[in-house]
C-alpha cells in the first residue's frame, strides 16, 4: 500500500505580514494513520524540502498526540525535510493521496498545475483521493474526463466560512472553500464548528477542520481496504 501525502510549499498569510504553511496535526494525524496500517508514506511538495510550517499549529495549544509524537520521531522529521518535488511524482506509482491543510495550499496547491494534473490523474483512475480542512481547496480547478469542475455533484466538505470567520481571515485568504465549493456545483456539507467532519463521496473523501485529520485518514484506508 504506497500512499502519497502532498503539502503545500507556500509561507505567506497573504498581505498580512504572518507566517503560514501546513497544519502540523493535519500532517501528524494521518501520517500515522497510514504508518500503523503499514503503508508506504512518500511525501512531497511543489518545491520539495522542508515544507513551512504554519507556526500556530507549532504552540502548545495545538498539539495533540499524533504531534507529540512525531516531534520524538526523527525519521519522520528527516522525511518531512525532504520532500520530493511534485514533478517528479507518477500517479501511477501510489494507490491513493492525501492533502493535509494549513492555510498555504489555498494560494499554492489550488492553483499548482502539477498537482491539479496529479488529482485528475488519481481522480480518472478511480483511486482514492483526502484532503482535509483547507487542503480541499486544491480541488477547485481540477476537472472530470468531460472538463466539468471534479467536484459537481459531490458530497464535499472543507473549512467553513464560520470557521474562517471565527480565526479573523474571511478578508485575507484568496476564497472561501465552502462559498467556491457551491459555486462549483459541489454538495457542501459541514457540521458544527471544530468538531470532527469526514465526507466521503465515492473515491473522494474530505475532511472539515484540523479535527477532521485522523477521521478524514481512517476514510480514506477504508477505500484501500
Amino acid at each position: 500500500m504506497n500512499i502519497l501525502m502532498i503539502l503545500t510549499s507556500h509561507d505567506r498569510l497573504g498581505d498580512t505580514g504572518n507566517k503560514t504553511g501546513f497544519w502540523l496535526e493535519e500532517f501528524a494525524a494521518p501520517y500515522y494513520v497510514f504508518k500503523d496500517a503499514g503503508a508506504k508514506i512518500t511525501l512531497a511538495s511543489p518545491a520539495g524540502g522542508q515544507p513551512p510550517l504554519d507556526p500556530k499549529s507549532d504552540e502548545p495549544s495545538a498539539q495533540t498526540a499524533a504531534t507529540e509524537r512525531f516531534y520524538q520521531d526523527a525519521d519522520a522529521k528527516e522525511q518531512l525535510a525532504t520532500t520530493l518535488p511534485l514533478t517528479q511524482i507518477d500517479a501511477a506509482n501510489f494507490d491513493a493521496v492525501f492533502y493535509p491543510g494549513g492555510h498555504g495550499p489555498l494560494w499554492d496547491l489550488a492553483n499548482d498545475e502539477t498537482s491539479i494534473a496529479l488529482i485528475e490523474a488519481f481522480a480518472r483512475a478511480d483511486k482514492p483521493l483526502g484532503l482535509v480542512c483547507h487542503a480541499p481547496g486544491a480541488l477547485i480547478k481540477a476537472c472530470d474526463a468531460t472538463g466539468q469542475p471534479l467536484i459537481a455533484g459531490r458530497k464535499v466538505t472543507g473549512f467553513s466560512n464560520s470557521e474562517e470567520d471565527a480565526v479573523g481571515l474571511t478578508a485575507v485568504v484568496p476564497f472561501l472553500i465552502e462559498d467556491e465549493f457551491k459555486r462549483l456545483g459541489g454538495l457542501y456539507e459541514k457540521g458544527a464548528d471544530w468538531h470532527p467532519l469526514a465526507v466521503t463521496d465515492g473515491y473522494l473523501v474530505t475532511g472539515q477542520n484540523p479535527a477532521s485529520s485522523e477521521v478524514a485518514a481512517e476514510a480514506l484506508l477504508k477505500l484501500l481496504v
